[in-house]
């Protein structure tokens, strides 16, 4: 491996499996380094494409989502790292397609639990092919001022308070990624910081070792002293004391290996890593302690003295002369995330959309503050909800079943009226369900199951003016206006629509008053000695009928009962009953697989 430096000011990588917070927080670390380009190019999450959204600095940009790694190399040829954050089921499948591809040149694999018998041959590959693996099972690592990998280094604030924003003078490498955020911040309190520091993973066997990326360190400039983290168990550590023996290594090497604490148990102790396990003597971190300081490595008697040994190191290079002061600099600040801002009481702002009929936002979702589980607790029906959600309260059970009974008469009425026949024409052109139904609901109006709103906002306003029937219809004529709720083209005087005696039959029997509908009734008498088809028909009974649920129940103002003919609550009704009816042409259509519907020529009067 050797070679030297793996990131720069330029450096770009593609993020495999999207996660907002890593990428936000790399972004971030190039806002505050002064970066021009941010340092993620691209995005690669399998069976997608497009743009995800996200922040460098104050501005928004849109980073590439790419469905396969192959076409984000392609469109991104100068991003050189691949950092994966899949799980550990595909993570050896997916570093191993990264590695193939001639424009990568490092591949960080963050799972831990990564198959070893995967992982070596990930290992073997890189190594045949000079590519570098970080991880599995690890955080990352850092250049400091130029290029950081997910969430390394952890929060914003503690990426300024351990000065990474800018370069210092120290390399350095561990296996714990959390320990790492410990290390940073130690050495920049006693040195000038980090100038790069890699953290390889806790698995058994990492990609990288401790010693390959201390070689490395050794051959970069800016790197004038080396401090290094082991940990008990595994041998890695000795092939940087063999390093040392034999002079690979002319830079100061500070070193300690973690867990000495294991000989205090009685028997074999698995700390945190997979690797962090000793297998006997040689893999103890005393041993280890006791080889690296052999080997001319700085080991300090404990962690506790770590980092006087880490401020005595440096201060002898500055002493010496072989350390330069690092000008300080004030990074950027960092615009504040608004959901942040908010939480913390720093801002206010308006919300886009006001809700009052239903709330998400709890374990369970709540109609007009009736939990989901009470409704079916109670045995509560589709009135209820409709109540609940439209009303915005619980109505008497003799108006939910009203509802429930006018959405079950005005479901379908056959093939042949034209919100029907749009959607059998629809269905039979090979559209989706969802074109067929809104074909069909864009035929409700004025002239076809529209007149609920318009019957009940007449009658209302004929029986408060305390107009007669006489009076009534024959101001609507003199208008133009043909009374809404009254005619139909199949039913007579005496052949009434059996819809309309059902609803009069429950009303009468439950509803507490009828006057509306009585007067409905009135006015129908007077129509039907004008002509054998004037008789109340559907759209006339809903309506006439819900002004008496709205007046009868008591639980609506005169403001109230207005506002709600108005608004055109009555015609929902309808809608939303014969969406049941146009759903099920559709699927009568499809199911029956009608071919498409072409209108026959003898049923159209060609003329001039």
């Amino acid at each position: 491996m050797a070679s030297g430096q793996l990131f720069s000011r330029t450096t770009q990588a593609l993020f495999y499996n999207y996660k907002q917070l890593p990428i936000q927080r790399m972004l971030d670390f190039d806002f505050l380094c002064g970066r021009e380009t941010p340092s993620v190019a691209g995005i690669v999450n399998p069976g997608a494409e497009g743009f995800q959204k996200l922040f460098f600095g104050q501005e928004e940009i849109a980073i590439p989502v790419h469905s396969t790694i192959e076409a984000a190399c392609a469109a991104h040829p100068t991003a050189d790292v691949f950092i994966n954050f899949a799980s550990y089921r595909s993570a050896a499948a997916s570093s191993k397609t990264a590695l193939k591809q001639p424009t990568i040149r490092v591949v960080a694999i963050i799972a831990e639990g990564v198959p070893e018998s995967d992982t070596k041959e990930l290992i073997a590959y890189a190594r045949t092919n000079n590519k570098v693996v970080i991880g599995p099972a690890t955080v990352g690592g850092i250049q400091a001022g130029a290029f950081k990998i997910g969430d390394t280094a952890g929060t914003l604030d503690n990426i300024i308070q351990c000065k990474l924003y800018r370069p210092g003078s120290v390399g350095f490498v561990s296996k714990s990624g959390g320990m790492s955020n410990e290390l940073y911040n130690t050495i920049a309190r006693v040195t000038d910081g980090i100038y790069e520091g890699i953290a390889i993973g806790g698995d058994v066997f990492p990609g990288s070792t401790l010693s390959d990326h201390v070689l490395r360190f050794n051959n970069i400039p800016q790197v004038k002293m080396i401090v290094v983290l082991g940990e008990l168990g595994g041998r890695d550590e000795y092939s940087l004391v063999e390093a040392l023996k034999q002079g690979k290594i002319n830079k100061p090497v500070v070193a300690w290996v973690s867990g000495t604490c294991a000989r205090l148990f009685k028997s074999e102790v698995q700390f945190g890593h997979a690797g962090a396990k000793s297998g006997g003597e040689m893999e103890s971190a005393q041993a280890k302690n006791q080889a690296l300081m052999e080997a001319g490595a700085v080991v300090p008697t404990s962690y506790e003295a770590f980092e006087t040994s880490i401020k005595e190191t440096f201060d002898n290079l500055a002493a010496e002369g072989k350390i330069s002061p690092v000008k300080e600099v004030k990074p950027p600040q960092i615009p504040e995330d608004l959901s942040t801002a908010i939480k913390s009481g720093k801002v206010r702002a308006p919300t886009h959309i006001i809700s009052t009929i239903s709330d998400d936002r709890g374990e369970e979702p709540c109609y007009a503050g009736v939990p989901m589980s009470s409704i079916v607790e109670q045995g509560l029906g589709v009135g209820d909800v409709i109540s609940l959600l439209w009303f915005k309260r619980s109505l008497p059970r003799y108006c939910t079943q009203f509802i429930e009974i006018c959405v079950m008469l005005c479901a379908d009425h056959g093939p042949c009226v034209s919100g029907a026949h749009n959607t059998i024409v629809t269905a039979r052109a090979g559209k989706d369900l969802v074109s067929c139904l809104v074909s069909g609901l864009l035929t409700i109006g004025p002239r076809f199951g529209g007149a609920v709103d318009d019957a009940a906002r007449y009658f209302k306003d004929a029986y408060d003016r305390n107009l007669t029937p006489y009076e009534f219809v024959e101001s609507m004529k003199k208008k133009g206006i043909r009374v809404p709720g009254i005619g139909h083209r199949i039913k007579r005087g005496d052949n009434r629509d059996k819809r309309v005696e059902l609803l009069q039959l429950f009303a009468r029997t439950h509803f507490p008053s009828t006057k509306y509908m009585e007067y409905a009734v009135e006015v129908e008498t007077y129509t039907l000695s004008k002509a054998n088809n004037l008789v109340l028909n559907v759209d006339g009974a809903i309506g006439s009928l819900f002004l008496d649920l709205l007046a009868g129940s008591g639980m609506f103002t005169k403001p109230e009962i207005d506002e709600i003919v108005e608004i055109g609550y009555l015609n929902g009704l309808f809608v939303l009953a014969r969406s049941i009816g146009l759903i099920g042409h559709t699927f009568d259509q499809k199911r029956l697989k009608q071919p498409l519907y072409r209108h026959p020529w003898e049923d159209v009067l060609y003329t001039k």
